[in-house]
């Protein structure tokens, strides 16, 4: 087994009286891909919210790597880090064409009188490429993003992440609006990132998790409810009762 590359120790947040996030322990490993379910109001976006440095917790750890304390850092630290993070709702740059949102994402000096005369090398140009197809968009690289398919939009998204060469991505359910063509090709591009990124994937689509599930992570109440494999986990009473249903 792997050495965790994220590591979350007893990490509280509460808004107003509610505990979103319940002193809630979890780690995942190094290349690993981590689905995490649970109902609404689970906890799971705040737990994405607090490893990107949006929601700072009132106790708890955060680590990635071996030393990192992610509560610690900025938003902007974090991402240079090597975390990159999707939301639900594709945020591309709709009136760019899809090569030209690369371009902007394309690691590289971003420093503003860098990027004011930056212009991409060969290297850079074949990276971008090469992300394309494996995000299925490479014969849309001239298209306006604005006149992508909501799925398309989704994979230009994660293939604008994965141009930064993130060592951990956080995908928030996205094949939501999806249709089911654009749902298993988006199956087959997590299960190729495994091993190259780790993923954890928030996902409410249950047919989706069952394509792409190694590990999986139920969330109830800020807290883990328990863990395994998708058959433990549906087998599991709790999980039956509080979000799976019979």
């Amino acid at each position: 087994m792997s050495a965790p590359i994220l590591y979350l120790e007893s990490v509280t947040v509460s808004f107003d009286g509610f505990k979103a996030l319940n002193e809630l322990s979890l780690s995942v490993d190094d290349g690993e891909l981590r689905c995490v379910i649970g109902p609404n109001g689970a906890g799971k976006t705040t737990m994405m919210d607090v490893i990107t440095g949006k929601t700072r917790p009132d106790a708890g750890r955060v680590s990635f790597g071996q030393s990192m304390d992610l509560t610690k850092l900025p938003e902007d630290r974090i991402v240079q880090a090597g975390i990159g993070r999707k939301f639900q709702r594709p945020t591309v740059f709709e009136t760019l064409t899809v090569f030209e949102n690369m371009e902007l994402a394309v690691k590289s000096d971003r420093r503003p009188r860098a990027t004011l005369r930056a212009t991409l090398d060969s290297g850079q140009v074949d990276q971008i490429d090469s992300v394309l197809r494996r995000v299925n968009l490479r014969e849309a690289h001239r298209r306006v993003a604005g006149s992508l398919s909501h799925g398309q939009k989704q994979w230009l998204e994660i293939g604008m992440l994965l141009a930064q060469e993130p060592k951990l991505i956080l995908l928030d359910e996205p094949v939501a609006g999806m249709t089911d063509a654009e749902t298993d090709q988006t199956a087959e591009l997590c299960l190729a990132l495994e091993g190259q990124h780790s993923l954890v994937v928030v996902e409410h689509d249950m047919a989706f998790v069952e394509k792409i599930a190694r590990r999986v992570t139920v969330l109830h109440e800020g807290s883990v409810l328990t863990e395994g494999s998708l058959a433990k986990v549906r087998a599991d009473e709790r999980v039956i009762s509080v979000y799976l249903g019979r």
